[in-house]
């Protein structure tokens, strides 16, 4: 069934219904198909996308670009320097100019609340790429990957491990609560999620029969899990806290024991990335111990996770189209 969301922002997936989800993930799925079939509906053709990047980004950026010049777009890539957002003019006033020159408008950056002002004031759909709370149009990908997999979502068992306050494991437990799946934080207490965002994904489990669990032993938190998931220790902008993330992760490293702590052989693993699994980039040479996860299970059986990047285009494809398309 299609749902009409045309208009609409995409900043969290909050503001959408379990249905609405399927619907994307749905949609997500027919233009991947029709890509690999060489079918292009060029749904977006005529349309103009600004795409403000405050923080750097190889899947976000390219996917976008890729997503909206496949369906017959212009994409315009708008870095930090390009504009004067929240320099020389404010955010309300950068929104409304841009509003006025573009369809649609993707945000990647830092405070939740710039994504929030643009979608308020631009008057044409906002498309949240990450802020320091949410990265909704990754989850999607994550799901769709998932979904590739398992066929389906209610009652999957999904176990992020790490940073269990950042924005992957915001964003991930939010869409598992919608979606009813069985999902897990495992993670240091000092590094739990906000309560009261605890508090709101109990609240939307209640009507999809999702359980939450958060917990810091990782035993209990991947037993039987059907998904394993992680990330970087320290997000960008956090790198003078690397030594002291990396005392607290240690013990959360994915490693091939903890996959064998799952007792599920076909357990997946999924990772937004970038993501450090070896010593060969320049950080990591600085800090060999920043390793999230090893190279054995980043490279092994189970790792999905060059198949989740690709899925971003096609979800995010999907969110524009479904939003601004024909």
């Amino acid at each position: 069934m299609a749902y009409n969301l045309k208009g609409r922002n995409f900043l969290t997936l909050k503001d959408f219904t379990q249905k609405e989800i399927k619907f994307l993930l749905d949609l997500s799925i027919k233009l991947k198909k029709d890509k690999y079939a060489g079918i292009s509906s060029k749904n977006l053709e005529g349309k103009n996308i600004a795409l403000i990047f405050e923080k750097p980004s190889t899947r976000t950026r390219a996917a976008f670009v890729v997503a909206a010049v496949d369906e017959g777009a212009h994409p315009e890539y708008l870095g930090k320097n390009d504009i004067q957002l929240g320099k020389k003019e404010t955010v309300k006033d950068t929104a409304r100019v841009l509003g006025r020159m573009f369809d649609g408008i993707e945000f990647r950056g830092f405070k939740h609340e710039t994504v929030e002002i643009l979608a308020e004031y631009a008057g044409v759909p906002v498309w949240n790429g990450l802020t320091d709370k949410y990265h909704p149009t990754q989850v999607l990908a994550d799901f769709m990957t998932v979904l590739e997999e398992r066929g389906f979502l209610k009652g999957i068992k999904f176990a992020y491990v790490g940073d269990g306050r950042n924005n992957m494991a915001n964003s991930l437990m939010i869409g598992a609560a919608k979606m009813g799946m069985d999902f897990r934080i495992v993670s240091p207490v000092s590094l739990f999620p906000e309560k009261e965002l605890v508090k709101e994904s109990e609240e939307f489990a209640k009507d999809s029969g999702a359980k939450i669990t958060i917990t810091s032993n990782v035993e209990q938190g991947v037993i039987g899990a059907d998904v394993i998931y992680t990330d970087v220790w320290a997000s960008m902008g956090e790198e003078d806290k690397i030594p002291e993330r990396i005392a607290l992760l240690k013990p959360y490293k994915v490693t091939q024991k903890l996959i064998e702590m799952t007792d599920n052989d076909d357990v997946i693993f999924l990772h937004c990335l970038p993501s450090f699994h070896n010593n060969e980039t320049e950080l990591a040479k600085k800090f060999p111990e920043i390793c999230e996860v090893e190279e054995a299970v980043f490279e092994g059986k189970h790792s999905r996770v060059f198949d989740e990047a690709e899925n971003r285009v096609h979800t995010i494809k999907a969110v524009m189209v479904a939003t601004l398309g024909k």
